[in-house]
């Protein structure tokens, strides 16, 4: 299940990253962005799902405290980058719906690109932080961690010294990164909707609610199994390991198939892509 999964989220992540580089249509801010998150679920999803399958057929469970470091540092660092990146988009929706006629004026390339940089290099910082302060606790209760993968809930639960500065600092960062992003995005919505509601003829409603309809089911996915997950007490943190697979095995397999069935310019250029190789396979036999 897990390898199938896997390989469904590579396929198609990378299908959509394709599809967008050749195709002058979706070089726009939507698209980059959306590349980015393609980008983010490949390399999130590979930091993690390569050593559940190896431990679910070999004998040896174990990893070692090297790799354990750079698994927890890359699925916290990219984990974040995504919620600052699909706030980003619902700005950039919010632009496009309620200012069309500043829009290329306010998501110019430099400010994409910008924004972008900024969110990848800020979460990859606050990652190192937890890393280190995570891995300066004492582990005396016991080596053995219930858990899929390298978290930082786990490993709360067996050190032997008292974890509540860990824990602030856990929340913390959870307020800034993933709550400031999450009421960014609710603020942009409000107004994405109130705009709507002053639309007047269906059709117009109905086309500017397709434009966010995928971005706004990734986002409800994406930040309510987040928030499932770090946003508790530590008593709750036995029950995790079904969420954490939802989050980190789950959604990045079926964003880009929710993006590429609410779109229509993602759904035309794949058909065309289809097309040409059926075209070129029946011209070789």
């Amino acid at each position: 299940m897990f390898l199938v999964m896997y390989i469904i989220t590579l396929a198609g992540n990378l299908l959509l990253i394709i599809v967008v580089k050749i195709n002058p249509a979706l070089q726009t801010p939507m698209y980059f962005f959306l590349s980015n998150l393609s980008f983010i679920d490949i390399f999130f999803s590979s930091t993690i799902v390569p050593k559940i399958l190896i431990n679910t057929i070999a004998e040896d469970k174990s990893i070692s405290l090297l790799g354990c470091a750079l698994q927890m540092y890359f699925s916290l660092a990219l984990g974040a980058t995504e919620c600052i990146i699909l706030a980003v988009m619902a700005y950039d929706r919010f632009a496009a719906i309620c200012r069309p006629l500043h829009y290329n004026t306010i998501m110019n390339m430099r400010l994409c690109i910008t924004l972008a940089v900024a969110s990848w290099t800020a979460c990859f910082i606050n990652s190192a932080i937890h890393v280190f302060i995570t891995f300066q606790l004492p582990y005396c209760k016991s080596r053995h961690i219930s858990h899929f993968f390298c978290e930082i809930p786990p490993f709360l639960q067996i050190s032997c010294r008292d974890t509540r500065l860990n824990e602030i600092a856990m929340y913390v960062s959870a307020g800034i990164v993933v709550m400031m992003s999450f009421f960014l995005t609710l603020i942009s919505y409000i107004h994405i909707i109130a705009t709507i509601f002053k639309i007047q003829s269906s059709h117009g409603r109905q086309k500017a609610f397709s434009t966010c309809a995928s971005h706004l089911t990734v986002v409800t996915l994406y930040y309510g199994t987040i928030m499932f997950m770090y946003l508790r007490p530590r008593s709750a943190y036995e029950t995790d390991n079904i969420v954490s697979v939802l989050y980190t095995v789950v959604t990045p397999m079926l964003n880009p198939i929710i993006y590429s069935i609410r779109n229509k310019e993602v759904k035309n250029c794949i058909m065309n892509i289809k097309n040409r190789a059926n075209f070129f396979k029946n011209i070789l036999m």
